[in-house]
């Protein structure tokens, strides 16, 4: 059977092979940052483990490894290793499929590699493929790693980081944080996550490190890029590198400005644009309305809708015209119905929470953190202030500026100065040359 790859710097196979999480591991241990070690079983040990249940023949050498790596012996009562299992597509699926932490025995560690396989035929996972046209006969890799820990003491943290903001694409850093949590704690959107900047208040070194790891990455790359990361007892680790995948109006200015850096050149440019994002890049603003509730501003655009607040509500209702989901948080059981829906609305979260993530991959404007919003799923309504909304209720949302407000409302397209010099810029291209 397939051998087993231990993550190295020297593990230089493709995504469509190890994953595209084991890549990205691969390619920062090679610009020298912090990976906790590991070893990979790819795409191939899945479809054979699918078809036959086996796992591979070096399995076992590969987890002995990991424990003279670490010092650390799974199942020992002295010096415990703990792993997580996760798994890595060839082409990033976020939160569609399985992720087990925390373990400590070698049974539960085969069961575990066995239950990630399994999850690539999740009917979540199987959803989100098929609206994002990924074939469903790739499998997807799985990666065994030491776990670090954000929340052993207070100089431990866990979040996602982006070079630069994944709404707009403003030069700088942004991102999420929470103190003495794992990081599906951000992923998921049910823990209330602090700004970036909180990083630096507590735990200076660590901020400083990710600064640097996230500018040394978009170096690298030539494009912005989202990490997640643990910070356990002040020491960064990074466990996850995406290039790219910014959409509309961010995906054009960070393609302008990485121009504009000479980090890219102009045709380069306008290559990484594809014209679906040039028409979002022309995102709407609602203009003198009166606002029901605010949140953050997640994944830019306004949409108008009927209030759905299940899954299943929203992709049965989305049959008789646009509808608005709205959740305490969303998760990857939601798929359908964010498919379905216009656009999100969610109580928690921000936005490198799971609806934040999955509705900039849609293009569905979300909005996210609106804190005044109870959702009353049994009743089928939703709270704002003293004012009870049943489901069915039209709302719009802006997913720029966070705002909620009640019924259809006015919206108006600004111009944007990144757009109209990346269309100078096609517009000299094709010009035809001087005779």
């Amino acid at each position: 059977m397939t051998p087993v790859r231990p993550l190295s710097p020297d593990l230089r196979e493709p995504p469509a092979v190890i994953g595209a999480k084991a890549h990205g591991l691969a390619v920062m241990m090679r610009l020298a940052l912090p990976v906790p070690p590991g070893f990979v079983l790819g795409t191939d040990a899945c479809r054979e483990s699918l078809r036959d249940g086996r796992l591979p023949a070096g399995f076992g050498e590969a987890l002995r490894g990991l424990e003279s790596a670490t010092g650390r012996v799974l199942g020992d009562a002295e010096r415990p290793l703990l792993v997580s299992v996760r798994s890595g597509a060839a082409v990033s699926m976020p939160g569609m499929m399985t992720t087990v932490l925390d373990v400590d025995r070698t049974s539960v560690l085969v069961d575990a590699v066995r239950t990630v396989f399994g999850s690539w035929h999740s009917p979540r996972a199987t959803t989100y493929r098929e609206i994002h046209g990924i074939p469903h006969d790739g499998g997807t890799a799985v990666i065994v790693q030491a776990m670090v820990s954000g929340h052993r003491d207070r100089h431990s943290a866990a979040g996602v980081a982006f070079s630069r903001d994944p709404r707009s694409g403003a030069p700088q850093p942004f991102g999420e944080v929470v103190f003495g949590r794992s990081g599906d704690a951000v992923v998921s959107g049910r823990a209330g996550t602090l700004p970036l900047a909180a990083l630096a208040e507590r735990i200076p070194g660590a901020a400083e490190a990710l600064a640097a790891a996230l500018d040394r990455l978009e170096r690298h790359y030539r494009d912005a890029c989202q990490v997640e990361f643990t910070v356990e007892s002040g020491r960064l680790w990074l466990l996850q590198v995406r290039p790219g995948g910014y959409t509309g109006r961010a995906a054009v200015r960070v393609a302008v400005d990485l121009a504009e850096e000479q980090l890219i050149d102009r045709d380069t440019a306008l290559d990484r644009i594809t014209p679906a994002a040039v028409r979002a890049a022309r995102v709407p603003r609602l203009t003198g309305t009166a606002v029901l509730t605010r949140g953050q501003g997640a994944s830019p655009g306004v949409a108008s809708g009927r209030i759905a607040v299940t899954a299943d509500r929203a992709a049965v209702m989305a049959a008789d015209g646009p509808v608005i989901l709205v959740r305490p948080h969303t998760s990857p059981l939601d798929m359908h119905g964010l498919a379905a829906a216009a656009g999100v609305l969610t109580v928690l979260g921000g936005p490198a929470c799971h609806a934040a993530v999955v509705a900039r991959s849609m293009g569905r404007p979300a909005v996210v953190g609106a804190g005044a919003v109870t959702v009353d799923e049994a009743a089928g309504r939703i709270r704002v202030g003293e004012r009870v909304l049943p489901e069915g209720t039209v709302i719009t949302v802006d997913g720029t500026g966070g705002e909620v407000v009640l019924g259809h409302a006015e919206a108006t397209t600004a111009e944007d100065p990144h757009l109209t010099r990346l269309l100078e810029w096609d517009r000299v291209r094709r010009a035809p040359p001087r005779s």
